[in-house]
């Protein structure tokens, strides 16, 4: 535009707002698994792994993101498990794992349980893209079910065994391969191991044997708990409790800004800089 100020003819400078420039993160987001159950008469389902989510987002310059790393559910001495908490980063969220059953009720999340050894009873249901569905039961009273993975269904019980935990996704976000979000393996009433459900790869724990704790899923994996095993009429033993989830996020090192809060693990592979949060915080872009 020209202006007249009697003297001169000018041009206005031209318009120098510029728009924040967005550049290209891949993350992983894993939420924290299920719990698995246990009672004093029935053998209780795996735990179901935590949800999971990867892939490529935008993030833009100047703007901060937050990480929320979900817990996994607590481990039990009777009843239902506990459902594994959600993790999330900026819009994504990855739901919890479901809870193992002890009564043929699984319940649903990233990942299904797996159910109780009480009923007849399907496994508990998961997330469309997160997971897979835990096991289901069929009235055997000595076996359970084993809580579903992100790759795989948890296992059926059967005749003389207790179904497996289903398997996790594995990933190399970090620069190397890592499993995450097994499920739990159901516990079993024979005092053996080779009839309690194994956990699922990606850090599902296994189920427990008779009058035996099981074993919880692997921490910051998102690995659902085991199933805990018959007590002979009493509350002996503990169902393993669902590992905690994790968030990590892979940025082209020449862009990583440093600036982060929550006190994440901050190391680098090629030419990028990965940041793995195990607790809740923040990235500003």
């Amino acid at each position: 535009m020209l202006r007249n100020n009697g003297r001169h003819n000018f041009r206005s400078p031209p318009n120098k707002n510029t728009a924040p420039v967005p550049y290209i993160a891949d993350y992983l987001v894993v939420a924290g698994a299920g719990g698995g159950a246990g009672n004093a008469q029935f053998t209780g389902g795996g735990g179901g792994g935590g949800g999971v989510l990867s892939g490529s987002l935008t993030l833009t310059i100047g703007t901060t993101y937050t990480a929320t790393v979900g817990a996994g559910g607590a481990a039990v001495a009777s009843f239902d498990g506990n459902k594994g908490s959600n993790s999330t980063f900026s819009t994504l969220t990855a739901i919890g794992g479901g809870f193992g059953g002890f009564n043929g009720v699984a319940g649903a999340g990233g990942s299904g349980g797996g159910a109780g050894s009480n009923k007849t009873a399907s496994g508990g249901s998961a997330t469309s893209g997160q997971g897979f569905n835990g096991g289901a039961t069929n009235s055997l009273y000595q076996y359970s079910a084993g809580g579903g993975g992100a790759s795989a269904v948890g296992g059926d019980s059967a005749v003389s065994k207790s179904g497996n935990g289903g398997d996790g996704v594995s990933s190399s976000i970090t620069g190397s391969a890592v499993t995450y979000a097994g499920g739990g393996g159901g516990g079993s009433r024979v005092s053996t191991i080779a009839t309690n459900g194994a956990g699922g790869a990606g850090g599902g724990g296994a189920g427990g044997t008779n009058n035996s704790n099981a074993v919880s899923g692997t921490v910051n994996t998102g690995g659902g708990g085991g199933g805990k095993a018959f007590g002979d009429g009493s509350s002996i033993g503990l169902s393993g409790g669902g590992g905690s989830g994790v968030v990590i996020i892979s940025i082209p090192s020449s862009l990583y800004t440093g600036t982060v809060t929550g006190s994440p693990t901050v190391t680098t592979s090629g030419g990028n800089t990965i940041i793995k949060f195990t607790s809740s915080g923040s990235y500003t872009a």
